[in-house]
């Protein structure tokens, strides 16, 4: 099991604060779902977890044990990542991509174990690829390159995954397949964390929201206590019509606030 925290975690890219003082523990057996406008700082947040980009004040640690002091091979084994808007430039079949998720478990030179064949097994099983194993991966569209890029990552099998707007480019019913997954494997006891913009979706299947504005985090909690009509005025700029009783949450945007 993984446990990310940050304390006082600030980050700047280019001379400009992103990140101000965050401070969040993010534990297993849930999906976290990170949510905010665009440039409120969600994908630095993400990379900043995995330390892709460092804290300029405060800090992430894995486990207790400062991210930096990871070697990033155990890091890779700890905490699988799927960034958003992935390009593809090598014409992989899709099970040789996928099998690159597999990379942080072997050793330099070496081949794929039985193990490591049944993990990819899985991982397209899961994400409803497996028909395309044969296929040239560039050749696929948006939507179906993407669920290939998320079995990569649950290649991995790591205990932690931090998926960014894994949605992007799905159509309806592959958005809830994957949401569904994505809960699926929270319950068996991974930590997940995921970059939304759908607030349904957001408020449906997490079970925890950070919102960040302008690099803070202004509201952490259930959906339905950081989902509400006023704090979505002040943050989005939107009059929204919030339904959170019933077992199918919906919130829909109705109108920019003038």
């Amino acid at each position: 099991m993984v446990t990310i925290r940050t304390e006082a975690l600030t980050v700047s890219l280019g001379g400009r604060r992103v990140l101000h003082g965050v401070d969040a523990t993010l534990e297993p057996g849930g999906i976290v779902g990170v949510i905010g406008p665009n440039g409120a700082g969600k994908s630095t947040l993400a990379r900043a977890l995995l330390g892709l980009v460092p804290a300029e004040l405060g800090s992430v640690t894995i486990n207790r044990a400062p991210i930096a002091s990871i070697p990033r091979s155990a890091l890779a084994r700890q905490v699988a990542y799927l960034p958003q808007g992935q390009t593809l430039h090598w014409p992989l079949s899709v099970e040789r991509l996928v099998g690159l998720g597999r990379l942080p478990h072997l050793a330099p030179f070496s081949q794929l174990a039985p193990t490591d064949a049944a993990a990819i097994e899985r991982a397209m099983a899961k994400t409803d690829v497996t028909e395309f194993r044969a296929r040239t991966a560039t050749e696929l569209s948006g939507g179906e390159r993407a669920r290939v890029m998320l079995a990569r990552a649950l290649a991995v099998e790591a205990p932690a995954l931090i998926t960014d707007e894994p949605l992007a480019a799905l159509d309806p019913g592959h958005q809830i397949e994957v949401m569904e997954l994505l809960a699926a494997e929270a319950r068996a006891g991974a930590l997940v964390v995921v970059i939304l913009h759908d607030l349904t979706m957001a408020a449906r299947y997490c079970d925890r929201l950070l919102l960040l504005d302008h690099g803070r985090i202004v509201a952490d909690g259930a959906p339905a206590a950081v989902l509400d009509e006023q704090r979505l005025a002040v943050v989005y700029g939107i009059r929204a019509a919030i339904d959170l009783t019933g077992p199918k949450p919906l919130i829909v945007p109705l109108s920019r606030n003038r």
